[in-house]
């Protein structure tokens, strides 16, 4: 009976959690749909069925096809025998986007995947006005969403397959969730990781792995390494675990769908959204989703620099990019799946780009509500959902995050903190070369917290100053009115917070060398606290010309700025700083200070 072999293979493949008594009733109400013959009606998560005058066509399972080419679940045998592994491979490269429902459904994870927690983040919601839920894969066994499509994948293998190794291509989560299946079913594996993975990943395979498991690095990217891959496949006969272009690995990933509609279930939920690269999780997750509740949307989120989605969605076909950034590197992907774009482009509701700012600042966004450290991709979903609710005028919604993963590099950190304010504001300031225009300057910031104050002597007429800071709080116009007052008071300014080349490389480089008569050079350090730059300011109200000065706040418990002052050798400057009250240190003779920041001979 059709019933039965439901109910076989739910609970076969779902154990005995709350997770497959929710699965077995979402597929006992589409069973009975479909001997009722209703051929464009819906279920949603907790039974209803409705009509497709309600919402969008598309989005409907078309239960009368599904009754007539094959039925809703097919039983599994223990033992699969070669012949029907391959059947059943060949049969699902073409998967319609109605099969994966069953397939979803069917998946085998659980050995080797948890039911992740769907996690209320309260300062997000608070910040966005609206019910904010993070779904935690970042805290499967291998730190991201990966293990449950590999895992899927490779345990519908036959036992030859298995012995004879399998191969896969990586940027290091999705290796990891191979290595550790390979470990579980004592597969012989080969992992071909890109060069630039982080080292985390590439220890993390190794780590998960054992003596089975061969990690071989090739290519600059994703898809060079790819041609390793498929090089094993067809010279040594591996058998190759796509990262997302497979039925098997899509539908793995969408029982992450499944999940949260459980969760779900009775509460309200508007909008999902999910980290795309190559589209294995966003068609997973669409594919469950848009076929159970129809109505809640599922978007999905791209880097920027490697929105191969989005452009493809876009064209309406497949579309290789000529090239993608790194950063999201557990997301560039130059050429997505063909399988995952067929999905995504029928289900998929919208897709969001992010650059890297924004990706950085879900990155301390997901810290302060989870205490976690998402790696780039991971953060994706909490990107893009900022971005949409802003963009969108968004409030009092529920929406759903993926937090995909946390595998993160420890030596990205630095540019993390440095990128993830986004309430930093940059400006480049030209004042007068007069005595009290560098204080006059800092008092029309203040209060405002200065993040980074650089200036250089160039001429005896006007002084270029490079500053950053934070705008007030609850005051949208306050930047705006700042750069109103400072221009009132015959202060230049130019906006450069969103310049990249500001950003990335001249904040590091303002000022440069100069020549700079009698010029000695400090470095001083104070205790960090608010207005601790603005008093250290006030303390050096002296006669002498600043020629140099140089703050970043780094977050360190101690303020740090580097001070050139135009004095040559004065016995009332040892005086001065000695009744300063501040910690320094004269740096004039280093060779630092000789080769970056002095010109030779008087030559700039």
């Amino acid at each position: 009976m059709l019933s039965s072999s439901l109910q076989k293979a739910t609970i076969r493949c779902c154990g005995t959690s709350s997770l497959n008594v929710h699965a077995v009733c979402v597929g006992q109400q589409l069973l009975q749909a479909s001997n009722r013959n209703l051929t464009t009606s819906s279920v949603d998560a907790v039974g209803r069925s409705y009509h497709p005058s309600l919402g969008n066509k598309r989005h409907l399972v078309n239960f009368q096809r599904l009754k007539s080419t094959q039925p809703i679940f097919n039983d599994f045998d223990n033992e699969r025998t070669k012949t029907t592994t391959k059947t059943a491979t060949t049969n699902s490269t073409n998967l319609s986007t109605e099969g994966y429902l069953e397939k979803i459904l069917s998946a085998r994870v659980y050995d080797a995947a948890i039911e992740t927690k769907l996690q209320h983040a309260n300062t997000l919601s608070a910040h966005l006005n609206n019910t904010v839920l993070l779904k935690r894969e970042d805290t499967q066994p291998v730190f991201s969403f990966k293990i449950r499509g590999a895992y899927n994948k490779m345990v519908q293998l036959t036992k030859e397959q298995l012995n004879h190794g399998v191969v896969a291509c990586s940027a290091g989560n999705h290796a990891q969730g191979v290595a550790l299946s390979a470990k579980m079913l004592q597969s012989n594996a080969i992992i071909v990781m890109p060069l630039a993975t982080p080292a985390i990943k590439i220890n993390s395979v190794r780590n998960h792995g054992g003596p089975t498991v061969e990690v071989r690095l090739f290519g600059n990217n994703y898809d060079e390494a790819a041609d390793e891959a498929k090089r094993l496949v067809k010279e040594e006969g591996m058998t190759m675990i796509h990262p997302f272009d497979d039925p098997d690995v899509i539908a793995g990933q969408g029982t992450i769908g499944v999940e949260i509609l459980k969760e779900c279930v009775g509460r309200p939920l508007d909008i999902i959204f999910v980290c795309c690269g190559g589209g294995g999780m966003l068609a997973g997750i669409a594919s469950y989703v848009k076929r159970v509740r129809k109505n809640t949307k599922v978007i999905g989120v791209e880097a920027a620099d490697a929105a191969g989605m989005t452009a493809s969605i876009r064209e309406g076909k497949v579309v290789t990019l000529n090239s993608v950034g790194l950063f999201a590197d557990g997301a560039a992907v130059k050429t997505i799946g063909q399988n995952t774009f067929r999905v995504c482009n029928e289900l998929v509701d919208e897709m969001v780009v992010v650059d890297t700012d924004q990706i950085c600042n879900a990155i301390k966004l997901g810290y302060n509500d989870a205490r976690v450290v998402l790696e780039p991709a991971g953060a994706l979903a909490v990107a893009g959902m900022k971005k949409y609710v802003e963009d969108n005028g968004i409030t009092g919604q529920t929406m759903v995050a993926i937090t995909s993963g946390a595998n993160m590099d420890f030596d990205r950190l630095r540019f993390v903190s440095e990128r993830a304010d986004e309430s930093e504001r940059t400006l480049a300031v030209t004042i007068p070369e007069t005595p009290g225009a560098f204080r006059k300057l800092y008092s029309m910031i203040w209060p405002r917290n200065v993040t980074q104050f650089s200036y250089r002597f160039d001429c005896e007429h006007n002084a270029k100053i490079l500053i950053s800071f934070q705008p007030l709080k609850n005051n949208n116009e306050d930047f705006e009115t700042t750069v109103e007052t400072l221009k009132k008071n015959d202060f230049d300014c130019l906006d450069v917070s969103h310049n990249e080349l500001a950003k990335g490389h001249v904040r590091h480089l303002a000022g440069g060398r100069s020549n700079v008569p009698s010029e000695r050079l400090f470095r001083f350090e104070f205790p960090e606290s608010p207005g601790a730059l603005q008093r250290f300011l006030e303390s050096l109200d002296m006669s002498w010309n600043v020629s140099l000065f140089h703050y970043r706040n780094h977050g360190d418990d101690f303020g740090r700025v580097l001070v050139g002052i135009q004095v040559g050798e004065c016995k009332r400057l040892t005086t001065f700083l000695n009744t300063l009250g501040y910690s320094y240190t004269e740096e004039t003779d280093n060779l630092a200070y000789d080769y970056f920041l002095r010109s030779a001979n008087g030559h700039k």
